[in-house]
């Protein structure tokens, strides 16, 4: 049991879980703003701005980076994992939602007059924008920065 209150006090763990959370938090703002509704549904799906994909990765990368040492093999790992998620997020995934769209289309225009076909839409956001992740890795590489200062300064 001592092992899992060990979790709770890996500071870069929970500074990238913060960013992660915070970036899904703020996709619940940006849809609000855009289109002046609530849906808390945004909270629980994948895609949109800012990617919590980027967000995680980044401020993980940034905390080991900052903990561990810039030169740190820990670093490098960190850093390249973060690459492959970002690359995945904007370039496998968010190809995948636009072969989803084109599918779903060719249903649409297949079976338009066959109500009786009832097959599940293929989800469509799946991966992010270049944007989209950018503005994800800035909010983790920004929260994990924030709250290593924050650290320092407390003590």
């Amino acid at each position: 049991m001592q092992d899992i209150g060990n979790i709770l006090d890996n500071r870069v763990l929970l500074v990238a879980l913060v960013a992660c959370f915070l970036a899904q938090a703020l996709k619940l703002v940006i849809e609000l703003v855009q289109h002046r509704k609530l849906n808390v549904r945004v909270l629980v799906t994948t895609g949109g701005m800012p990617s919590a994909h980027s967000a995680l990765v980044t401020a993980l990368a940034t905390g080991v980076g900052q903990t561990l040492g810039w030169a740190s093999p820990d670093f490098a790992l960190a850093t390249i994992f973060a690459i492959i998620v970002m690359y995945d997020a904007a370039g496998v995934r968010q190809a995948a939602g636009k072969q989803a769209r084109i599918l779903n289309q060719m249903i649409d225009e297949l079976f338009h007059e066959k109500p009786d076909f009832n097959q599940d839409r293929l989800k469509e956001l799946l991966g992010h924008t270049p944007v989209q992740v950018i503005a994800g890795s800035a909010l983790g590489i920004t929260i994990s920065l924030l709250a290593g200062s924050l650290l320092v300064n407390s003590q």
